[in-house]
């Protein structure tokens, strides 16, 4: 399958890294992540040191615990702990309390949540390929997180040592691809005042100097560091520069594909036996033929239309309420609410290995701690 959401070019963390090198490394699993999802770096310190990485599906107070006693000051976790604005983080129950715990012991998170859904290899081709599903496709267009265009004008010998300091600091990835960029010559035109120190041209008169206009891509989160580059690196006293909002790209929440023709009904105990979980919903009739599944783990009920566009005989997914049911049933398509965490279990199983593939620290694998309030009926 051609990929989705590639997670760009990701190293391996140098020895000894920082919170900050982790992110570096893991950032790509994050990268689709919808407009409206906290992703990333939510407790922490980017300076501080990481010796131990723990995964979980949340960081709730059994996960939490379990993190201490494992002496992890790292944590990656696929749902956000804060999810609303706060005005305080005290000692206490819920997520403000455990966002003060975190911090009191010198633990940070990050978080993936939908960038992971989206990813390649993320949460919904995990599920898609836990129900065994062939020729899949994305579906489920959402919009993905904010970014910028970095515009900036400069004489052309420096280009590249301007373009390498900020595709180091995180412009220009696009893709597999890092460092793109697009260079045009043109004409600069100013007038330097007279305690000016130009770095072309002669105080108070009118100059036009050849220069190279610079266009790099930036991702939200890396705004401010690759502005602090740019100012670095480039060579004039006043560098101009635009940073243009960009429309979010589009990016897929669900998988779609074929399976061998079973009923709704075999399909339902097939994702009980696969997802470990018995308190499956059906709506629609057992008898129902399938051979067309849409997956879209977590609350995935408000994707019924794109399922049903792209042909799905069913969705699986979670969190599915009454009036959306009655939707599906009226659509002639089959729901199987499956529950959110079960949903996610491959995904979780994935993003484990991901993690431990790029960063060389060890890893503990905490996505089975309090991973479904909901227990198993």
């Amino acid at each position: 399958m051609r990929p989705i959401l590639p997670t760009g070019a990701l190293s391996k963390l140098p020895l000894m890294p920082t919170v900050s090198d982790a992110i570096d490394s893991l950032s790509g699993l994050a990268a689709g992540a919808a407009g409206w999802d906290p992703v990333g770096l939510q407790v922490g310190d980017p300076a501080a040191s990481v010796r131990s990485v723990a995964v979980c599906h949340e960081a709730t107070d059994a996960v939490i615990d379990a993190a201490l006693a494992e002496g992890t000051d790292f944590l990656v976790a696929y749902h956000p702990l804060l999810f609303s604005p706060t005005t305080r983080l005290v000692a206490g129950a819920g997520a403000p309390g455990r966002a003060h715990r975190l911090i009191a012991a010198g633990v940070s998170l990050f978080v993936v949540h939908t960038g992971w859904d989206t990813t390649e290899g993320g949460a919904a081709d995990a599920l898609a390929g836990a129900l065994r599903l062939g020729d899949v496709e994305p579906f489920g267009a959402d919009d993905g997180a904010a970014s910028f265009k970095l515009v900036t004008f400069l004489p052309e010998p420096h280009v590249p040592a301007v373009m390498a300091a900020l595709a180091g600091a995180g412009a220009g990835t696009i893709g597999e691809y890092t460092s793109c960029g697009f260079v045009t010559a043109g004409t600069g035109t100013f007038v330097p005042a007279a305690d000016a120190t130009p770095f072309v041209g002669e105080r108070a008169e009118h100059n036009a100097v050849p220069e190279a206009r610079v266009e790099m891509i930036v991702p939200a989160p890396r705004r401010e560091p690759i502005i602090r580059a740019l100012l670095a690196a480039h060579p004039y006293e006043e560098p101009a520069f635009d940073l243009v909002t960009l429309q979010p790209a589009s990016v897929f929440v669900g998988r779609v594909g074929t399976i061998e023709t079973t009923t709704l009904g075999g399909l339902e105990e097939t994702c009980r036996a696969v997802l470990g979980f018995h308190a499956v919903r059906r709506a629609g009739p057992a008898s129902m033929p399938v051979s067309r599944v849409a997956v879209v783990p977590g609350s995935g009920s408000g994707m019924l239309g794109s399922a049903r566009a792209a042909g799905a005989d069913v969705l699986v997914t979670g969190d599915v309420g009454h009036h959306r049911a009655v939707e599906a049933l009226e659509a002639g398509v089959g729901i199987l609410d499956v529950g959110h965490a079960p949903s996610e279990g491959p995904g979780m199983v994935a993003l484990v290995a991901a993690v431990s593939d790029l960063l060389e620290v060890p890893v503990t694998d905490l996505t089975g701690v309090g991973t479904n309030p909901w227990g198993i009926a």
